[in-house]
């Protein structure tokens, strides 16, 4: 299995604390089956990470997996909080795509709302090439609210990545709930670990693979995480399935970003 979403690199952000404990993350993900993982430090006004200092760390923690004997293979990625800037830092060359491929980036929306500027920044940045992969839908309270709001932006082209512990239940009843409902509308496109310590939110994904195996079928919870995985780790296009209909008197995306809740 790949994982395209960690925060495993050691203390650049809120994921692992210390080297060793970096460590201990990258034993848990092979113990689990997981062969590659994509670094994917928070880049935020808390966080200023930036492209070559993750490509950096990267480089430093790869070292230290071959020094302990560890069979993982590590690849530069980044969380960008959504924000208006984002094209034009793409422009300048100064964010970290999925495997530095210029393909994907990895987005994290606000939990609490779906800001005005969400369809114009993505706009631009396919315009550029690039195509966001929405964080942790399920934990967006828009999105639980009403999954047509999600529905739209993967119709215009996003991609969804579900967090492991929300099918797993480890992330509470409502992501639960949630992530199962888009797996069961094929709006997701990853399964990914979002893990940030050796215990508790951890590099494991098996659980989740076989929950999304029972909920949608074992072909569809390999490509979620295997199969689109490779593809975006390689920078390739991914197909998404179509979206299946939840209801048709759903209200669009454009209802609240007007602010119609």
């Amino acid at each position: 299995m790949i994982d395209i979403h960690s925060h495993i690199l050691p203390g650049i952000d809120d994921g692992a604390t210390s080297p060793a404990e970096a460590v201990a993350m990258a034993r848990c993900a092979v113990a689990g089956g997981i062969r590659c993982m994509v670094a994917t430090p928070h880049v935020t006004g808390q966080y200023p990470n930036v492209k070559e200092g993750i490509l950096q760390a990267v480089k430093n923690f790869r070292q230290v997996l071959q020094e302990e004997g560890i069979f993982l293979d590590i690849l530069p990625g980044a969380e960008y909080l959504l924000e208006p800037d984002l094209p034009g830092r793409l422009s300048r060359g100064e964010l970290m795509t999925i495997n530095d491929t210029g393909r994907y980036l990895l987005v994290e929306l606000p939990a609490t709302l779906l800001p005005d500027f969400t369809l114009p920044v993505f706009y631009e940045l396919q315009l550029q090439g690039v195509t966001p992969i929405i964080a942790h839908p399920e934990r967006n309270s828009v999105f639980a609210r009403d999954p047509s709001a999600l529905h739209e932006l993967v119709g215009r082209g996003a991609l969804a990545q579900l967090t492991a512990g929300s099918l797993s239940g480890l992330l509470g009843p409502l992501a639960a709930a949630t992530a199962r409902k888009f797996l069961a509308q094929s709006c997701a496109h990853f399964i990914a670990s979002d893990a940030h310590a050796a215990t508790g939110r951890a590099p494991e994904l098996t659980h989740a693979f076989k929950k999304a195996a029972r909920l949608a079928g074992e072909a569809q919870a390999l490509s979620l995480v295997n199969e689109n995985p490779v593809l975006a780790i390689r920078g390739e296009r991914i197909k998404a399935e179509e979206i299946k209909p939840i209801n048709p008197a759903r209200r669009s995306i454009f209802d609240y970003l007007r602010g119609i809740f």
